[in-house]
């Protein structure tokens, strides 16, 4: 039984790093890292979220995202504000600019992804993603 996992494993694990490499050189050519456009997409459509929250939704630990966040701040992308009701925590949200962003980005790098995943049939994505559901609930 153990000999059966590896397979699984290694294929998991070499599907995981094609679809990174894949997806990350369109998000670069969109101006942004992999953990901002994360970002980007999470508080898209939102009126922001607490710091913690966007954590738990993110794929970005807690430690690497105020790094994250520092930067879109900067590129005026994002701002974090206090709410008067906790003064202890912040809420990013995306800035006018940073929604704008979402609006194209999102949609283009859906496209993207597309142009590949596009090529399976409805049945094979519903198999597909059923396995992974039922993979993750394993854990």
């Amino acid at each position: 039984m153990k000999s059966d996992i590896l397979p699984v494993i290694r294929e998991l694990a070499r599907t995981y790093q094609a679809f990174t490499h894949y997806s990350a050189a369109h998000v670069r050519e969109l101006g942004l890292t992999p953990p901002q456009f994360d970002v980007i997409c999470t508080l898209g459509n939102t009126k922001g979220m607490p710091l913690c929250r966007l954590a738990e939704k993110t794929l970005i630990t807690k430690g690497t995202l105020t790094g994250v966040l520092d930067r879109l701040e900067s590129k005026g992308l994002l701002k974090r504000t206090v709410p008067p009701e906790n003064r202890r925590s912040f809420i990013a949200m995306l800035t006018p600019e940073g929604e704008k962003l979402f609006k194209s980005a999102f949609p283009a790098h859906l496209d993207y992804l597309d142009a590949r995943l596009g090529k399976l049939t409805t049945e094979e994505l519903d198999e597909t993603r059923a396995v992974l559901e039922k993979l993750r609930k394993a854990f």
